[in-house]
């Protein structure tokens, strides 16, 4: 009988889709620090994950009215577009973009904050 982790279908349906397990040999004092380095590249992953469904929404509803001049395809990274595509938000939009660049901003502000 198949188990349910073998097929791909089932897989994409679970909460951790798009990560991976790893199963690695550590000495035994080691171990905490390994499962914490798991949790914050898990955290990490999920701030990404949300800043950038954040991003795609913002950019659908208010891409041509806020990004007037401005070229978010020139910055290296997400943190950086986002953070230019919040603060566009905050000072053309509307209450609606306002609260959403606002939203924007602390998501990246915490996405910083995990990363040092």
């Amino acid at each position: 009988m198949r188990q349910k982790a073998d097929d791909p279908c089932e897989q994409s349906r679970q909460g951790a889709a798009d990560l991976v397990r790893v199963e690695v040999l550590i000495p035994p004092a080691a171990r905490d620090e390994v499962l914490a380095l798991a949790s914050r590249m898990r955290a990490e992953h999920r701030l990404t994950k949300e800043l950038q469904s954040l991003l795609d929404n913002a950019l659908r509803r208010y891409g041509p009215r806020i990004l007037d001049n401005i070229d978010l395809d020139r910055l290296p990274d997400l943190l950086s577009r986002a953070a230019v595509a919040a603060r566009a938000m905050i000072e053309r939009g509307d209450a609606q973009a306002f609260a959403m660049g606002r939203k924007i901003l602390d998501r990246v502000n915490a996405r910083e904050t995990a990363t040092e």
